[in-house]
This record gives C-alpha cells, sequence and structure tokens, in this order.
C-alpha cells in the first residue's frame, strides 16, 4: 500500500535540524503501519516499542528520561545496540508512558542523532491530563484515512489516480 505521508517522512529523514516526530489522527488510520512501512523503507534496523501493556518498557521511563540512561536501557530490552544513525526508533502508544513523552525533550536537546517517530490513538487525552509536554522540542504530522488518489492506487487502479492528479 501507498500512503502520500511517506514522502514527507522521507525528507524529514535527511533533514539536519530533525526533532523527535509525533504522527496524529484518528484510531485505525494507519498510523503505526506507516511508520513500521517507513522503518522498513529508509532504515537498517526499525526497533518498534509498544508501551500498551508493557511494564518492562513502562519502567526504563519511569526510572530516567535522559537518554544516556534510556537508550543503553532499551538496548538492554532490545538485546542489541541501536546505531543511531542507521536505525529508526518507533514508540507507539506513547500515551500510556508520560515521561517518555517528555524524554523526546532530552532526546531533542541532547542526542537529536536518534531517529524517533511516535503515535498514540488517545494522544490527544493524554495531552490535557497533566502531562508535561516537550513544546518546541517536537515535530508533527497529521494522517488521516485514505485520500482517494490513494485509495484508487491501494485498489489498483494508479491510472485513475494519475488523471486525478493531472
Amino acid at each position: 500500500m501507498y500512503r502520500e505521508l511517506i514522502g514527507e517522512l522521507a525528507a524529514w529523514k535527511d533533514r539536519a535540524d530533525r526533532k523527535p516526530l509525533i504522527i496524529r489522527g484518528a484510531r485505525q488510520v494507519g498510523k503505526t503501519w506507516l511508520m513500521k512501512e517507513f522503518g522498513d523503507k529508509y532504515y537498517a534496523k526499525t526497533y518498534y516499542i509498544n508501551f500498551e501493556n508493557n511494564e518492562t518498557l513502562k519502567g526504563i521511563f519511569e526510572r530516567d528520561i535522559n537518554p544516556s540512561t534510556v537508550i543503553p536501557n532499551l538496548e538492554l530490552y532490545l538485546g542489541e545496540k541501536i546505531d543511531a544513525e542507521a536505525s529508526l526508533l518507533i514508540f507507539d502508544e506513547i500515551q500510556e508512558v508520560p515521561r517518555a513523552l517528555t524524554s523526546l525533550k532530552y532526546f531533542c536537546e541532547d542526542a537529536p542523532e536518534y531517529n524517533i517517530i511516535c503515535a498514540g490513538s488517545l494522544l490527544g487525552v493524554a495531552l490535557h491530563h497533566g502531562t508535561s509536554f516537550p513544546v518546541g522540542k517536537v515535530e508533527f504530522l497529521s494522517l488521516y484515512p485514505l485520500s482517494f488518489t490513494e485509495f484508487l492506487t491501494a485498489t489498483g487502479k494508479e491510472q485513475f489516480a494519475g488523471l486525478i492528479k493531472d
């Protein structure tokens, strides 16, 4: 399947001033699929970290949110070293661990070499309940349900999608 946002993600990856990225969107529009697909196409290694119902991952961020501590703990959890330049870290359902959301500020300031994309189904709700949000330290992209052009492409009617764009 093709999503138009892949191009914007590729541009984000190539920018020198890249910040951690949060993908916003309604439930079931394909945020997780998009992040994984992007990782598979553009990185040597993708680490998918889903905070939903994972106490071990939650514990990593409860102890410390400094990247110099978080990364070694994630490496221990994952069982391998994370190559910052060649890897994508996906934090899914990040609203489940508010301190992980707060840690994005420190990744932006102290460890910008890490490529981090986040998403969460209820992220908007989490932001209004006392969560310390990393204002100015993250970027946002919004994902919507398939556009008509994306739908045509997904159903094998690329020729019609091309006519609409012209």
